[in-house]
């Protein structure tokens, strides 16, 4: 029976420097996790990168931050390989790279669109292909989306829409990757509380979501927290294995499939 603690484990966690990110590394660490790797996309992440390593290894666990710009498969293929070289194979990689953009379909330059595909569908591809090749057996690996895949509403067409594909990416991985014994899933958290939400939204909208989920009035800013998200990828990652090619909406009822 295969062994599915977090104690003793290797992790890679992209876009693990702060925010969500920050928090699964962290937590993680307090499980018992052996080392982790904390990518990190510019130098403004990187006092927060350095910050996360320190907590990392106040625990005991073994911790390294690595920058990159994970926008080319070749800058993928060498986070894996600093990984392997400064922690070991990872057990679990965690994919929380994202970028956000509310703006009616029709104002949508193309460069926007590139840059939304370059992150959110090119990046999360690319990370499944390199962790399918280097996850250790029985591993686990976990991909952050959005809870706006189970919404009808205008103005997230290419945040939402490059969001997508990752479904599919998620099935398909599952199913090649089964064999070994490594899950595949994806999280789509509803509207967080950090900063990626505030610039998005004007204060009608910050109003609307804040009032949205069902459990809303139960939440200290009637946003997601990333407190209640973190749990879930705890269980992903360790005795959840079972669950595999799932998307996992994360919201307090803000949107539901």
């Amino acid at each position: 029976m295969a062994d599915h603690s977090i104690k003793g484990k290797i992790a890679l966690i992209a876009g693990g420097a702060k925010n969500l990110g920050g928090l699964i590394a962290r937590d993680l660490a307090q499980q018992g996790a052996k080392a982790i790797a904390i990518h990190y996309n510019s130098a403004s992440s990187k006092g927060d990168a350095d910050a996360t390593v320190v907590a990392i290894q106040s625990t005991g666990a073994q911790a390294v931050a690595i920058q990159a710009d994970l926008t080319t498969a070749a800058a993928v293929e060498q986070l894996f390989t600093d990984t392997i070289a400064a922690v070991g194979r990872p057990d679990i990689a965690i994919n929380t790279v994202g970028k956000v953009l509310k703006k009616p379909l029709v104002d949508i330059s193309e460069s926007e669109y590139d840059a939304m595909i370059a992150v959110n569908s090119k990046t999360a591809f690319f990370f499944l292909k390199e962790a399918g090749k280097h996850v250790n057996d029985n591993g686990k690996i976990v991909t952050l989306v959005t809870s706006l895949l189970g919404a009808y509403t205008p103005f997230y067409a290419a945040y939402a829409g490059t969001k997508a594909p990752v479904e599919h990416y998620t099935r398909a991985a599952s199913k090649e990757f089964g064999a070994r014994g490594i899950s595949v899933t994806a999280v789509g958290p509803g509207p967080m509380d950090t900063p990626f939400f505030y610039p998005a939204e004007g204060a009608d909208a910050q109003a609307y979501h804040k009032s949205a989920a069902a459990l809303s009035p139960f939440s200290k800013t009637g946003l997601t927290d990333i407190g209640d998200v973190v749990p879930f990828i705890r269980h992903l990652v360790s005795e959840g294995w079972w669950i595999t090619g799932q998307t996992i909406l994360i919201n307090g009822g803000y949107t539901t499939k």
